[in-house]
C-alpha cells in the first residue's frame, strides 16, 4: 500500500508540474498579396518623383556645355566626370562633389559650374517635397551628347 501511495503522489506531481510553457500561436497570416500588382505599380502611384532640372535633363547638359569653360590642355583628353549632388526641399544644390574625376583642373570647372546652377524642381514624395541625391554622368569631350 505505501508503495502504491508513492507511485500515485509521484504520478500527480508530475502531471501537475511543467518544465516548459506552449509557445503561443503564430499571428495570423495577412491575406494574400498578389506580388506582381506590386511589381508594377509605377512610383507615381505611390507619390514619388525625382527632381529635375527646369526643362529637363537635356537642358541641364546644354546648361553645363553653354557655361563650363574647360581649361585649355594640348592633350586630347577623354573620359566621363560623374558629379554628385544633394538637390534640397526647395531646389538649391548643396553637397558638390566629383565622385570620379579626370583632372583637378577640370574636375573645379564642373563645381565651379554647378554652383551657378538654377533651382530645381525638387523631389517629391506623398506630395511633400524631399531632399534628393543626386549623380550625373558627363561625358567628355562634349560633343558625345
Amino acid at each position: 500500500m505505501k508503495t502504491f501511495l508513492i507511485t500515485v503522489l509521484l504520478f500527480l506531481s508530475f502531471i501537475a508540474v511543467r518544465a516548459q510553457t506552449m509557445p503561443p500561436p503564430p499571428p495570423p497570416t495577412p491575406p494574400d498579396v498578389d506580388i506582381q500588382e506590386k511589381v508594377d505599380t509605377p512610383k507615381q502611384a505611390l507619390g514619388e518623383y525625382p527632381p529635375e532640372f527646369p526643362g529637363g535633363i537635356d537642358k541641364f547638359y546644354s546648361f553645363l556645355k553653354k557655361k563650363i569653360r574647360l581649361p585649355y590642355t594640348q592633350d586630347n583628353i577623354s573620359g566621363r566626370v560623374i558629379a554628385t549632388f544633394v538637390i534640397e526641399k526647395d531646389g538649391s544644390l548643396m553637397q558638390i562633389k566629383i565622385a570620379r574625376g579626370l583632372r583637378q583642373d577640370i574636375d573645379d570647372a564642373f563645381v565651379k559650374v554647378l554652383n551657378l546652377s538654377p533651382k530645381w524642381k525638387p523631389g517629391m514624395q506623398n506630395g511633400k517635397p524631399v531632399r534628393v541625391a543626386y549623380s550625373v554622368p558627363v561625358p567628355i569631350p562634349f560633343n558625345d551628347f
